[in-house]
Order: C-alpha cells, then sequence, then structure tokens
C-alpha cells in the first residue's frame, strides 16, 4: 500500500470547456456601489438597477440599446438633464404659495 489511491468525485470530472447558459428568466441580485444598496434585475430584454427598497428603476437599458449605440447617447442625455435639476435655483414650493384670490371674505354682521 505505498501508493495511495486517489478518488475522482462527479465534481473533479467536470469537463473544462465552458457553455454558456441561456437568459431565459430573470437574475436578481444585490450589489452595493459607494455604499448604497441596489438590486440589479438582468433579464432577457435588457437590466435594471433599483435602490434597495425603492420599485421605480434608477437605471434602466436594453441590450438592443446598448448594442446599437442608443445608449451612450441616453445616458449622456441622463447625465446632462441630472446636473440642470441640481442647479435649480427656486423650488417649486415658492411657486405654489398661497395669494388670497379665490377665497371668499367673512361678512361682518
Amino acid at each position: 500500500m505505498s501508493e495511495s489511491k486517489i478518488r475522482c468525485t462527479p465534481f473533479a470530472q467536470r469537463s473544462t470547456s465552458h457553455v454558456a447558459i441561456v437568459l431565459d428568466k430573470q437574475l436578481r441580485r444585490q450589489v452595493t456601489v459607494d455604499g448604497v444598496n441596489y438590486t440589479l434585475a438582468v433579464d432577457p430584454e435588457g437590466f435594471r438597477l433599483t435602490g434597495k427598497g425603492k420599485r421605480n428603476p434608477e437605471v434602466e437599458l436594453r441590450w438592443r440599446d446598448l448594442l446599437s449605440g442608443e445608449a451612450a447617447m441616453a445616458t449622456a442625455l441622463n447625465a446632462s438633464l441630472s446636473k440642470k435639476r441640481q442647479t435649480a435655483s427656486k423650488p417649486a414650493i415658492e411657486q405654489l404659495a398661497p395669494t388670497g384670490k379665490g377665497v371668499p371674505k367673512k361678512r361682518a354682521r
């Protein structure tokens, strides 16, 4: 018994060729970016990145847009729009302040 036998388990007998699995249903994973948790959903149509606990995705990209180059234009447009939103000087609440018009006055008795 000077020579020891090594048992091969089914896991060790796997082939080295890699076969891609078809993405036929949604795959969800949690990712953390700059300390903020997000849910990444990948499906046959594209992917969505949603803040943890939120319903609406912050980023949504379709595979067709990514391959056609439209995704780059959409990203640049969204970035420029978000910069304009952040630099808005007056909030909309100030514009909704009551003016007193349209409210009936009380009659003196």
